[in-house]
């Protein structure tokens, strides 16, 4: 994961986000057809409610995997949010969405 919260926030007393739930995003059929697999990476916001937003796409895929991901995470991924000294704080990550034919 990530950058961290904020300038001067780290060290011990900083926890990372735990991911809670993580469902896999859909294949689109434009994907599928196409074969594509890989990686979509983006930079999110993991907020203190567990919720994630803000999110960037830092490296993509195309035919429709990109949105795919982005939809999944903002909607249905949830964490244990990020605490400096036990208080939640939001936290700046780095998600790395696989996609992968079977």
């Amino acid at each position: 994961m990530g950058d961290g919260p904020g300038p001067g926030l780290g060290g011990r007393d900083l926890k990372l986000p735990e991911a809670i739930s993580q469902p896999r995003p859909n294949y689109t059929e434009e994907a599928r057809k196409a074969r594509a697999e890989g990686m979509v990476v983006l930079q999110v916001m993991i907020r203190k409610n567990g919720t994630v937003d803000g999110i960037r796409v830092l490296r993509g895929l195309a035919y429709g995997l990109d949105e795919s991901a982005i939809h999944t995470v903002a909607s249905k991924w949830r964490f244990r949010p990020a605490t400096y000294r036990g208080i939640p704080v939001d936290f700046q990550a780095v998600i790395e969405v696989t996609f992968r034919l079977f």
